[in-house]
């Protein structure tokens, strides 16, 4: 019953931390679209100082998986991060970011044909091309609607055109896309060489790559002092018998959620990938992106039409096939209605 509770306790984070981080990151987004690095940059801290306080117990725990082997794995998820933030600041809507970072399945599929010489079978081949038909889609019908989100302070006389910048940020998504891919790879020969060792694996992959962050530094520090001069909010302090109130600037708030939302939405797929069939772990992560698309459409009042639907259709429906979803519910509602059938047939002896 306890394993129970603990898979439905992830389920429910998974919810919760994952949409609500998608939320707040929209919300940084509306003010700033160019703060990818320093969101990126503000979660990576955020996960390396956790790790080094309970995982790595400031360094006095021995890494089970060697230091070498860390360095590619890094180098790959540093990379991928930083492409998907960073899209934002190329006229990136969020619902094309959701839809585009849906399409990992193609993107693993394509990598495994190339690196391990896999070969699928024809409802697999046809999943994945279900979601690249609607990615594809998705991606030319915005592609007639691109506007300039840059943020007023930072904007710049350039020969080249908004649909030209657009292109940059599909051609970062497309590379974060298969980047990570590649990585997903790699990370199944690290632990089928040292074992799994996901809270390990997760504060070195966000430690080692800060240094990385002074390239971006000045980028970091401009939109840092966007977010310092945001909008201020004031909150009351419930202190008895005193009237006090914090003011502080709103993205910076923001910033602070979408930053641990980040971290209880990965801590909650990690419990979920430990405690439930991959069946189970697909089916909530795929309902967790429709909520969450499906929010930033309602909620932000994101452009979205009906093409836009019939491409969001097909990447999850086509997820849904590949992953033999429909085909393992059914085999699981036979194999109990078996076993309740023999329960009554015993119960009658």
């Amino acid at each position: 019953m306890a394993l129970n509770m603990k898979a439905l306790l992830a389920m429910i984070l998974v919810f919760v931390g994952c949409c609500s981080n998608v939320v707040f990151l929209e919300l940084i987004i509306k003010i700033d679209p160019g703060a990818g690095n320093l969101i990126t940059f503000s979660q990576f801290v955020f996960i390396a100082l956790e790790g080094l306080i309970f995982t790595s117990k400031f360094f006095t725990v021995k890494p089970k998986i060697a230091f070498k082997d860390y360095v590619m794995l890094v180098v790959l998820f540093f990379g991928a991060n930083v492409c998907n933030n960073y899209a934002f600041n190329f006229n990136i809507p969020m619902p094309l970011h959701m839809i585009f970072r849906s399409g990992s399945l193609m993107a693993n599929m394509i990598m495994g044909i190339i690196l391990l010489k896999k070969r699928y079978n024809l409802r697999q081949y046809s999943s994945v091309a279900m979601i690249t038909a609607g990615i594809i889609l998705c991606t030319l019908v915005s592609s007639g609607d691109v506007k300039d989100n840059t943020h007023p302070t930072l904007k710049v006389d350039t020969s080249f055109s908004d649909f030209f910048w657009w292109s940059v940020g599909i051609a970062l998504l497309t590379i974060a896309l298969l980047v990570t891919a590649y990585m997903g790879i790699y990370q199944e020969v690290i632990y089928k060489r040292y074992g799994k060792h996901p809270n390990e694996a997760l504060f070195y992959t966000h430690m080692l790559p800060l240094p990385g962050f002074l390239i971006m530094a000045s980028n970091i520090a401009q939109h840092w002092s966007i977010a310092v001069s945001s909008e201020a909010v004031a909150v009351a302090l419930p202190v008895p018998g005193v009237s006090w109130t914090l003011s502080f600037p709103l993205m910076l708030f923001y910033l602070l959620c979408n930053v641990v939302t980040q971290y209880i939405c990965i801590s909650s797929v990690y419990v979920l990938t430990t405690e439930c069939a991959s069946l189970t772990v697909t089916l909530v992560v795929t309902l967790r992106k429709f909520v969450s698309l499906l929010f930033s459409i309602i909620y932000f009042r994101n452009p979205f039409t009906l093409s836009h639907w019939l491409g969001t259709i097909l990447v999850f429906f086509g997820t849904v096939l590949f992953a033999n979803v429909l085909n393992q519910l059914w085999a699981a509602y036979q194999l109990r209605r078996k076993a309740e059938s023999q329960a009554v047939e015993y119960s009658r002896i």
